[in-house]
């Protein structure tokens, strides 16, 4: 079933994207626009709008047995090998070198084509396609979700409702989170280490996680690279992480919903996991590989406007009064001011020698709850304690 959206909202919803996310498309621009046919709306406005700017966009649709466009989608992970995996095309470097700025839209037709892979399979195809994330890293980027009937069924949702909550925060002004998130990043930006104290809701015992956040550099989320946003995040120091967290929120990857999770950090490696709801789709995340042990990032989630906690997790980590971590991969902007420098590269491979920066083909956001009926109990920057108001994190 296609979602109805009014032309007005899809044509707000691009202009959001282009010209504040990617801050206008020139002429000489190339604008990768990926994602499946069932986003098709939305992706035809966009390159509607690119090339009446005089610049090109270049349509990746996506298959619909591919979570989120990678290199191989599930027929390769069920029925062929890992050399074969390992065969990327030439010409897909060359696609993805040429591009200059990239939107990839979330929304899948449906996610039970591509859940439950081979896992050796599974992780050769998250190697693959590690070459391409970061190149897409390095150029202006942003992602942002459609509303399908898959989606929505995952929620128990309409796909009316679902529609709703996706297509109402999509079209809102994101310049407001500026002032919003103003206080907690200012007080991120001054503080060395953050702690996170949840509940385990089996046993009643206090949990608690500590990192170094101290000398990196905290990005204030407003609609720039998700959208929507509303999020201070920033990559901690990866040796540092150290205890342990309940995580209560559900989170949908890779075509299965994983929920309670329970972690156990020692000298920043994840030692013991557990989960009660997708141990298994769990498990092949953490074990992908060595950087998939490890934390990658650490954020306040500060959009109120958000009412609904959707499994998506581009969605779900920016509930306000929510926090959220990521096993995998570290931020390279969060290490060093010009990452695609030549000096900037330098820093960051000191700080992957050192292991204070992270690498990983994994990049996942699990969500803690800390608003009222969460596991959530309290957070520390430094000796300061926050406050939830208004469904915003404020400083006490």
């Amino acid at each position: 079933m296609q979602v109805n959206i009014s032309q007005e909202d899809l044509n707000i919803w691009a202009d959001y994207l282009l010209n504040y996310s990617l801050d206008g498309i020139s002429p000489d621009d190339v604008v990768m626009i990926k994602g499946e046919h069932i986003c098709w709306p939305l992706i035809s406005v966009l390159q509607d709008k690119i090339f009446r700017a005089g610049a090109i966009a270049d349509v990746n649709l996506v298959t619909p047995d591919n979570d989120r466009g990678r290199v191989w989608g599930a027929s390769i992970a069920k029925h062929g090998t890992v050399k074969q995996i390992e065969r990327v095309p030439d010409w897909l470097t060359e696609r993805y070198n040429n591009m200059t700025k990239y939107i990839e839209i979330l929304g899948a037709e449906n996610p039970k084509l591509f859940e439950g892979l081979p896992e050796l399979n599974a992780k050769a195809i998250m190697r693959a396609d590690e070459p391409y994330k970061n190149i897409r890293l390095g150029k202006p980027w942003v992602l942002t979700l459609f509303p399908t009937q898959g989606f929505a069924d995952l929620e128990g949702m309409t796909l009316d409702d679902y529609a709703n909550v996706i297509v109402s925060a999509s079209t809102v002004d994101p310049r407001m989170l500026e002032e919003v998130e103003e206080d907690i990043y200012q007080k991120m930006k001054s503080s060395k280490e953050i702690t996170i104290i949840t509940e385990h809701p089996h046993n009643g015992n206090e949990l608690v996680l500590k990192m170094n956040i101290s000398k990196r550099n905290i990005v204030k989320c407003t609609g720039k690279r998700n959208f929507p946003d509303g999020e201070v995040f920033t990559s901690p120091n990866a040796n540092s992480v150290e205890g342990e967290i309940f995580v209560d929120l559900p989170v949908f990857q890779g075509g299965t919903t994983i929920q309670g999770i329970y972690l156990k950090f020692q000298s920043g490696n994840i030692v013991e996991y557990s989960a009660d709801k997708g141990h298994d789709a769990l498990a092949k995340i953490i074990e992908t590989d060595e950087g998939s042990h490890r934390l990658g990032e650490v954020a306040l989630g500060m959009n109120n406007g958000i009412k609904k906690v959707l499994k998506h997790p581009l969605f779900v980590e920016k509930v306000g009064g929510t926090l959220h971590i990521a096993i995998g991969a570290s931020y390279p902007e969060c290490f060093t001011d010009e990452p695609n420098s030549i000096e900037g590269k330098n820093e960051i491979d000191e700080f992957l020698k050192k292991g204070i920066m992270n690498k990983s083909a994994q990049h996942v956001d699990i969500v803690t709850d800390f608003r009222p009926g969460g596991v959530g109990r309290a957070v520390f920057l430094d000796n300061t304690q926050l406050s939830i108001q208004n469904d915003i994190w404020v400083i006490s």
